[in-house]
C-alpha cells in the first residue's frame, strides 16, 4: 500500500509582517506598521477598478510625486507617538491649559487687559482660527495621502494640533466678548477681517494657495519646511512677546504650551527630510525647489502681519519681529540640511 506525502504547513510567525525582525517588535511599530489600506503600488493603491477616481488620484499625487523613496515604511516618528501615547500627552497639556484659564478667569483677568490691547487681538489673534483651522486641513490631507502610516500617523496627529489650538482662540474670543464687545465673538466680523484686512491678505493667499497643492510630498515641504514653522514663530513665540509686554499673561503662557506641539512637528518633519535624502539623494533636490517656491509668499505673508505688532499699546519693531522670526526658521532649515532663499527674497 502506498503512502502520500503529509502536506507540512509553513509555521508562521507571530510578527511574520515585519520580515525577519529577531525581536518583539514595539507597541509604536505594531499599531503603525504597514496599517495603511492602500499600499499597494501595482496596479494601483486600492483593491478596486485602477480607473476609479479615488485610484487615479493617488496615482497622480502620491505615486507619481517627484519625492519617492524605495521604501517608506523604515521612516520612524522620533517620538514614536501611537494614537494611545499621543491621547495621553495632550491630554496633561490640555489639563494644564484649563487650569491657566481657571485661574485668570477666577482674577477677572480680561477685565484688566486695556481697551487698545483688546482691538490687537481683536485683529490679529481672533482671526487666527481660521488660519490654523487651514494648517490643520492640510496636515490632515498629507495624513491621507501620504506613503505610509508612520507619516500618516504624525500628520493626523499635528492636524489634531491645530485643532485643540483653533478651539482655544475660539473659546478665547467668547470670553473676551463677555466682557469687553460682544462683537469679538461675532463669526461674521472676524471673517470681515480674515478675508479683508491688509494684513491677513498675504497669509491668505499663501494658506489658500497650499490647499490646492496636491501633490503629498509639495503639500509637506510647503506645509512644514515653509508655511507652518514661520507662522508658528509668528503667532506662537513673537506674539506671545507681545502679549507679555501688554499684560496679557494668559496668552503669553497658552502660546507657550502650543510651542511644545509646534517643535514635534519640527523634529518629525527634520527625521522625515533626512530618511527622505538618505535613500534617495535625488530628493535633496526635489525638497529645494519646493522650499524656494514656497518660500516668497510666506516671506511676505510673516512680513505683512508683524507690521502690526506696531500697533499695539507697548509694540515691537517690526523689523524686529521678522528678523526674529527669520533667524529662527533658517536655523531650522540648516537643522534639516537645506538652504533658505531668505537673503535674495528680501532684497
Amino acid at each position: 500500500m502506498s503512502t502520500q506525502p503529509k502536506f507540512q504547513r509553513t509555521k508562521r510567525r507571530t510578527w511574520s509582517l515585519f520580515g525577519e525582525m529577531r525581536r518583539v517588535p514595539s507597541e509604536y511599530e505594531i499599531v503603525t506598521h504597514k496599517l495603511h489600506a492602500h499600499f499597494r503600488r501595482d496596479p494601483a493603491p486600492f483593491e478596486i477598478d485602477p480607473n476609479a477616481p479615488i485610484n487615479q488620484w493617488y496615482l497622480k499625487y502620491r505615486e507619481g510625486s517627484p519625492l519617492q523613496v524605495e521604501d517608506w515604511e523604515d521612516f520612524r516618528d522620533n517620538n514614536q507617538l501611537t494614537y494611545r501615547s499621543y491621547i495621553e500627552q495632550q491630554n496633561k497639556r490640555e489639563t494644564y491649559i484649563d487650569g491657566l484659564i481657571d485661574e485668570f478667569e477666577r482674577k477677572d483677568g480680561d477685565a484688566d487687559l486695556s481697551a487698545d490691547w483688546v482691538k490687537i487681538l481683536e485683529r490679529l489673534y481672533i482671526p487666527s482660527r481660521y488660519s490654523t483651522h487651514v494648517l490643520q486641513m492640510i496636515a490632515q490631507y498629507i495624513g491621507q495621502m501620504a506613503p505610509c502610516a508612520h507619516i500618516s500617523n504624525v500628520a493626523h496627529f499635528q492636524g489634531g494640533d491645530e485643532c485643540r489650538r483653533l478651539q482655544r482662540s475660539a473659546y478665547r474670543a467668547k470670553a473676551l466678548s463677555l466682557v469687553h464687545s460682544p462683537d469679538l465673538a461675532a463669526s461674521e466680523k472676524t471673517r470681515h477681517i480674515w478675508e479683508n484686512d491688509p494684513a491677513w491678505q498675504p497669509m491668505r493667499e499663501l494658506l489658500e494657495k497650499l490647499l490646492v497643492a496636491y501633490d503629498w510630498g509639495e503639500a509637506f515641504v510647503g506645509l512644514n519646511l515653509v508655511a507652518k514653522p514661520l507662522y508658528d514663530e509668528l503667532m506662537l513665540n513673537q506674539l506671545g512677546k507681545l502679549a507679555q509686554l501688554n499684560g496679557d499673561d494668559l496668552l503669553t503662557y497658552m502660546n507657550s504650551n502650543f510651542a511644545l506641539d509646534s517643535q514635534r512637528s519640527r523634529d518629525w518633519t527634520q527625521a522625515l527630510v533626512k530618511y527622505a535624502v538618505e535613500r534617495r539623494s535625488e530628493n535633496r533636490q526635489v525638497i529645494q525647489g519646493w522650499v524656494e517656491k514656497w518660500q516668497p509668499l510666506a516671506f511676505h505673508a510673516v512680513a505683512a502681519l508683524a507690521e502690526v505688532f506696531s500697533t499695539a499699546p507697548h509694540p515691537i519693531n517690526p523689523g524686529f519681529v521678522t528678523a526674529s522670526i527669520f533667524a529662527s526658521y533658517q536655523e531650522f532649515l540648516s537643522q534639516c540640511d537645506l538652504v533658505s532663499a531668505l537673503s535674495q527674497s528680501c532684497k
